[in-house]
């Protein structure tokens, strides 16, 4: 009983520092297909709202859009790692991460206690997007579609849902200037979010434990210019590669600090937010 009480008392002085201050959570992986991790990931952030901090959640969908569709008779085609997305595509897009996965989570966090409300970036303009167009290795540019990223976040529908007691879950789906609907990167999502609210953290939370360095060894924390040098030697690559850029893209625009955590661990988000230790890698200006 001793020891229980000490693990409550640990989280006391992370309570009280980060009481008010937002957090912004990049929810996919491992974490949004297991039905024991979903509801761990449900309770952390209902318990995170629950002593005083403001849960943010982005979510992706990546594998549920192949599956889908896959289904409809569509194969899925990528350039440079990106979903190439023409407009029956981007239906697919849009059903898939709005109407179907946003639900679910915005359901399994008000089934437990929580007060969830889904949006997705269309909703009072919360993601204005522009075209994103593919770089080549030659540098060649290459149009694949309706891909978009973040050119400006309207931060005001978010902030009154925070004051009011309720978690946004944002679905990362833009508009663009002629009211066109872009496929965003929900990494890159996530930095802009936490950027744009001057987030006390950004989580990232994925398959792998975090960072690892030229050794193969976890780095615990990590500073911008080491990660641009493991980006440069080519150590920090592929699906990691969009989690780091989103980090430093959120601590240069005002959030405080980004991490990167193993989303198969049950109660990650607590493990890293409430405990001294915390898991995964921290990265920091």
């Amino acid at each position: 009983m001793i020891q229980k009480a000490e693990i409550l008392m640990e989280a006391l002085p992370y309570i009280r520092a980060f009481s008010g201050k937002t957090m912004v959570i990049k929810y996919g992986g491992a974490a949004m297909e297991s039905p024991s991790l979903k509801e761990s990931f449900a309770l952390d952030v209902i318990l995170l709202k629950f002593v005083g901090m403001n849960p943010v959640i982005v979510h992706g969908g990546g594998p549920q859009i192949g599956m889908m569709m896959k289904r409809l008779g569509k194969e899925p085609k990528f350039v440079g790692g990106m979903r190439v997305t023409d407009e029956e595509t981007m239906e697919i897009v849009e059903m898939v991460l709005v109407g179907r996965i946003n639900k679910e989570i915005v359901g399994l966090i008000n089934l437990h206690g929580g007060r969830a409300v889904g949006l997705s970036g269309k909703d009072g303009n919360l993601l204005r997007a522009r075209k994103r167009l593919h770089r080549t290795a030659e540098g060649e540019l290459i149009d694949i579609g309706l891909v978009g990223e973040v050119e400006s976040v309207n931060a005001e529908p978010i902030r009154l849902l925070e004051e009011n007691g309720f978690i946004p879950v944002i679905a990362p789906v833009g508009v663009g200037a002629a009211g066109e609907t872009f496929n965003i990167n929900a990494d890159l999502v996530a930095g802009d979010v936490a950027a744009a609210l001057s987030a006390e953290k950004l989580i990232h939370l994925t398959d792998v434990q975090g960072i690892k360095d030229e050794d193969g060894k976890l780095v615990s924390t990590l500073t911008k210019r080491d990660a641009e040098r493991l980006m440069k030697a080519g150590i920090i690559d592929g699906g990691m590669l969009p989690k780091v850029e989103s980090a430093l893209r959120a601590l240069a625009g005002g959030a405080q600090k980004a991490h990167i955590i193993d989303g198969r661990v049950p109660h990650a988000i607590l493990l890293e937010v409430l405990t001294k230790e915390g898991i995964g890698t921290e990265i920091t200006l």
